[in-house]
């Protein structure tokens, strides 16, 4: 995968996380919507639950970016 797409996956992936972590995505995400976008036992997960995991997540997301910008080969897709 090309830096620039790399780069691009990254700001829409941290995009989505500063909608749900901030803007009330974690809210709407409550109940059906969480078990069809994050995984089926979500459904079952109240916001801050919610928030949680899309944080944990976006931090393991920005290690791999990072790894990723020095070592092409761990972006996958190639």
């Amino acid at each position: 995968m090309s830096l620039f797409w790399w780069c691009l996956l990254f700001a829409a992936s941290s995009l989505l996380c500063w909608w749900v972590l901030r803007r009330g995505g974690a809210e709407w995400l409550e109940g059906w919507p969480a078990g069809l976008l994050i995984d089926l036992r979500a459904s079952l997960w109240n916001a801050e639950q919610i928030k949680l995991y899309v944080g944990l997540i976006w931090l393991l997301h920005a290690g791999w970016f990072v790894l990723g910008l020095f070592a092409p080969g761990l972006r996958g897709l190639d």
